[in-house]
C-alpha cells in the first residue's frame, strides 16, 4: 500500500477549534481524495478536537536553548522509520526538507501557501535549487507565489512538469439571495497589515451615511489594537470557519483589503463561495481567487469608501456581481482534490521503465488496403526498426482503420479510430505512442489517455515538406502543429532550422530518410548492361496510384529538359502520360537505369528529401543530388553525385553515364554509407533516445 504522510508546519493546529488555512486545505483535499485511507497528517497541536483525517499528534519535551522545529521533524523521522511512506508531502516549512533528505530516503513534494522569499530554507537561490532537485513536485497556491519562488532562478532548473498551481479550496453551498442582508463583512487579523485600519475608518463613514446598512467583523489581533467603535458595527472576535461561512451567507458585501502580499487570500474565497460581492485590494495572490470582483486599483480609505458607496446604491450592480461570483465558481474540493491526486498517481504509480524493451503503439498508414502496392514505405521501414531494437510494437493502420469503419453515424470512420486508439492504450499500458501523419487521431483523444496514463510518452514523425519553399505549406503547418501541444518530440526529414513556424524547436529533430535491410536489398550498381540512363518515377500521391488529370507539378520541367537530350536515354514514370510505378514493378525499372535523380517538390532546403533517396541509395543506384540539400555534410563525390543547377544536371548525366566503373564505385560506397549511417534501426534508437532523454556520449551521424 502506498502510503502519503503529510507533515504540517510545527504549531500548525489541526483542529476545528482554531485552524489555520494550512490546515483547513489539508482536512478538505484529504478527505475528498482518492488516497484517504492512505493520507496520515502529522502535526503538533494542544487542541483536543481534531479534525477528521487519519491524523498523529508529535509530542516531545520542548526545551529553551533548542530547536523545537528540529526536534519535531527528528521524532517524525523515528516514526516513519518504523512505518515508511512512498511519499512525504511538506507543508509550507522549507527547512524541514534538508533535514529530511539527509535522513530518509523518500520521495518528496512541497507545498508553498506561503511567500517563499520570506520563509527559512527558500530566501535564497540556492536554497530553491536544492528544493527544485530534491522534490518530485513543487505546489503553490498561486501564480503569484510561483513567480516569487522562481525569482533569478536560471531557467535551466526551471521545468514546468515539476511546477503546479494548486489553489485553496471551499465547497460551494446553495445560497437564497433573496435573503441576503444588507452586511458588509470583514474577517482577518485585526490589523495594517490586512487592511484593517483603512476598513475601520472608511466603514464608519459608511455606516453614517447608510442608516439600514450594519458591518460585521470575525478575528482578533493581540498584537495591534485598532479600534473602531458603531452601534451598527459588531465584533465577533475569533470565529470558527463554520461560523464564518454562516455569516457569509447572510453578508451582500465583503472585504478583503490587504495591504501585504496575499500569497492566495482564504476570505476572498470563501466570501465568493456563498455568493457575496467581494471587494479585493490587488495584493499578491487574491486576484486569483474571485472569478468577479471589485479590484481596488489603489488601496485608500476614500477608494474604498467609493467602492462599497457604488454597491450600496446600485443594487442591480451589486446583485448582479453576487450571482457571477457564485456562479463562477470553481474551486471546490473535489476539483482540486482531482487534481492533487492526478500528480501523486503520477509520482506512485510510475513504473520503471526498461527503454530497451518499450512497449510502443505505432499509429499511421501501413496501406493494408492496397494489396501491397504500397509496402515499400517509412511507415513499414521505421516499424521494422523499432522491431528489431527488441521493443513490442503494436501497430494501428490509421487510414485502413477508417476506411473499413465508415457508417451514416461515422462517415469518415474517425470516431471508430480515435475510440480504437483509447481501448488500445487502456488494455497495451504503451509507453510510448507514435504517431506518423496520423491527421485523423484527434488533440482530445491524446489528452485523454495522457490524463489516465500521465507517463506515457507522445511523438510524430513527420516526412513531407514544411517549409515556405515546398508545396502545400499552410497544411503541412497545421497538420504538424495540430497536435504539437501534447507531442514530445517531433521528427522531420528537414533541418529545423528551415522551419519557421516553431520558436522552441527543443523538441523538434532532424532524421533522415531511412533504409532497411529486409526492404532495401539490391545491387544496382553491379548491373552489367543497364538499359538506360537515368530514372525517375514522379506520383500525384500514392494513394491515388495514377495520375490526375490538370495537376501541375513544376518537377516536370526538369523531366522535360532532360528528355529533351537525344544522347540521354530515360525512364520516366508518371510523365507525358506514362503512369507511376510501384511496389517491385519500381525496383524492376530502377533496376534497368544507371543513375537516379532524387527530385523533390518545391525548392531545395537543407537536409530536405522524399525518401526515394533512401530507395536509390539503399538499392545501390548511383543518385544524383541537389547541392542546396546539404547532403554534401553527408556524402562526398565517392558516393553521390551533386547538381548546382538544371544545366548541371545534365552535364552530370552525360559525363557519368558512360563510365561505368566510377558509376559501380559511387553506387556501392553510396549504398554502403546510407546503410551504415541511415538505417532504420539506427534512426529508431535516436528517436528513443530523444523521446526519454536517453543520454548519450557519441552523436549520430546526422547530427551535423
Amino acid at each position: 500500500m502506498n502510503k502519503i504522510s503529510i507533515i504540517l508546519p510545527y504549531k500548525e493546529n489541526f483542529s476545528p477549534t482554531y485552524a489555520g488555512a494550512v490546515s483547513l486545505h489539508v482536512e478538505h483535499i484529504s478527505l475528498n481524495s482518492i488516497f484517504r485511507k492512505n493520507i496520515h497528517v502529522f502535526g503538533n497541536t494542544n487542541f483536543k478536537k481534531k479534525f477528521k483525517s487519519n491524523y498523529t499528534n508529535i509530542t516531545f519535551n520542548r526545551l529553551l536553548l533548542t530547536s523545537n522545529q528540529k526536534k519535531y521533524i527528528k521524532k517524525f523521522i523515528e516514526i516513519e522509520n518504523l512505518n515508511p511512506s512512498s511519499l512525504i508531502e511538506i507543508h509550507n516549512r522549507p527547512l524541514y526538507l534538508k533535514q529530511l533528505t539527509e535522513n530518509l530516503n523518500r520521495k518528496y513534494v512541497f507545498h508553498y501557501h506561503n511567500d517563499p522569499l520570506t520563509m527559512n530554507g527558500s530566501r535564497f537561490v540556492k536554497e530553491r535549487i536544492f528544493m527544485i532537485n530534491n522534490c518530485e513536485k513543487i505546489i503553490f497556491c498561486s501564480n503569484w507565489v510561483k513567480k516569487r519562488f522562481l525569482k533569478n532562478i536560471n531557467e535551466n532548473y526551471i521545468n514546468d512538469d515539476k511546477f503546479l498551481i494548486i489553489n485553496h479550496s471551499i465547497n460551494k453551498k446553495k445560497i437564497n439571495f433573496d435573503k441576503k442582508k444588507k452586511i458588509i463583512t470583514f474577517v482577518g487579523r485585526l490589523n495594517s497589515a490586512k487592511g484593517y485600519d483603512i476598513f475601520g475608518k472608511t466603514i464608519i463613514k459608511i455606516l453614517d451615511k447608510h442608516k439600514d446598512w450594519h458591518a460585521h467583523v470575525a478575528g482578533d489581533e493581540p498584537r495591534e489594537k485598532l479600534e473602531f467603535n458603531h452601534e451598527r458595527l459588531i465584533k465577533h472576535g475569533f470565529l470558527n470557519h463554520d461560523q464564518i461561512l454562516k455569516l457569509y451567507e447572510l453578508s451582500s458585501i465583503a472585504v478583503t483589503c490587504s495591504r501585504w502580499e496575499e500569497p492566495f487570500g482564504r476570505t476572498s474565497l470563501e466570501a465568493s463561495s456563498r455568493g457575496c460581492a467581494v471587494i479585493v485590494s490587488n495584493r499578491g495572490g487574491l486576484n486569483e481567487t474571485v472569478t468577479n470582483a471589485v479590484k481596488l486599483k489603489e488601496l485608500n480609505k476614500n477608494i474604498l469608501f467609493k467602492e462599497i458607496n457604488n454597491l450600496i446604491k446600485q443594487t442591480k450592480k451589486r446583485k448582479n456581481l453576487q450571482i457571477l461570483s457564485y456562479k463562477n465558481f470553481y474551486l471546490d474540493h473535489k476539483y482540486i482534490a482531482n487534481i492533487t491526486d492526478k500528480y501523486r498517481s503520477e509520482i506512485l504509480h510510475k513504473p520503471k521503465i526498461n527503454k530497451n524493451n518499450l512497449r510502443i503503439v505505432h499509429v499511421t498508414n501501413f496501406n493494408n488496403r492496397y494489396e501491397g502496392r504500397l509496402f515499400y514505405n517509412t511507415s513499414k521501414r521505421l516499424n521494422n526498426g523499432l522491431i528489431s531494437l527488441n521493443h513490442a510494437v503494436l501497430e494501428i493502420s490509421d487510414r485502413d482503420e477508417t476506411h473499413y469503419n465508415k457508417t451514416l453515424n461515422d462517415i469518415s470512420g474517425e470516431k471508430k479510430l480515435n475510440k480504437k486508439l483509447i481501448n488500445v492504450c487502456e488494455n497495451f499500458k504503451p509507453n510510448l505512442i507514435l504517431l506518423g501523419h496520423a491527421d485523423k487521431i484527434r488533440l482530445k483523444t491524446l489528452e485523454k489517455i495522457k490524463s489516465s496514463l500521465p507517463n506515457v510518452k507522445i511523438s510524430q514523425w513527420f516526412l513531407d515538406p514544411i517549409t515556405k519553399k515546398g508545396p502545400d505549406y499552410i497544411k503541412n503547418k497545421k497538420r504538424l502543429l495540430d497536435k504539437f501541444s501534447v507531442i514530445d518530440a517531433t521528427f522531420v526529414t528537414t533541418h529545423p532550422n528551415e522551419i519557421d513556424f516553431i520558436n522552441n524547436k527543443d523538441k523538434v529533430f532532424y532524421i533522415p530518410n531511412p533504409v532497411d535491410k529486409s526492404i532495401d536489398n539490391l545491387n544496382i550498381s553491379r548491373h552489367k548492361t543497364p538499359k538506360y540512363d537515368i530514372f525517375f518515377a514522379l506520383s500525384h500521391g500514392v494513394h491515388r496510384g495514377i495520375l490526375k488529370k490538370g495537376k501541375v507539378d513544376e518537377r516536370v520541367k526538369v523531366l522535360n529538359l532532360i528528355s529533351k537530350q537525344k544522347n540521354i536515354k530515360s525512364n520516366f514514370f508518371g510523365f507525358r502520360e506514362k503512369q507511376p510505378v510501384w511496389a517491385n514493378t519500381f525496383l524492376e525499372e530502377l533496376s534497368k537505369c544507371k543513375l537516379g535523380l532524387n527530385l523533390s517538390r518545391g525548392k531545395s532546403v537543407k537536409y530536405y528529401s522524399s525518401d526515394r533517396i533512401a530507395q536509390f541509395m539503399g538499392n545501390g543506384i548511383p543518385t544524383l543530388i541537389d547541392y542546396k540539400t546539404n547532403y554534401k555534410n553527408f556524402f562526398n563525390k565517392n558516393e553521390a553525385i551533386f547538381y548546382n543547377n538544371h544545366k548541371d544536371l545534365i552535364n552530370k548525366i552525360l559525363f557519368y553515364k558512360d563510365k561505368p566503373l566510377l558509376l559501380k564505385k559511387i553506387g556501392e560506397k553510396g549504398k554502403q554509407k546510407y546503410h551504415k549511417y541511415f538505417n532504420n534501426k539506427l534512426i529508431c534508437d535516436f528517436m528513443i533516445k530523444k523521446n526519454f532523454e536517453i543520454d548519450y556520449k557519441k552523436k549520430f551521424f546526422w547530427e551535423k
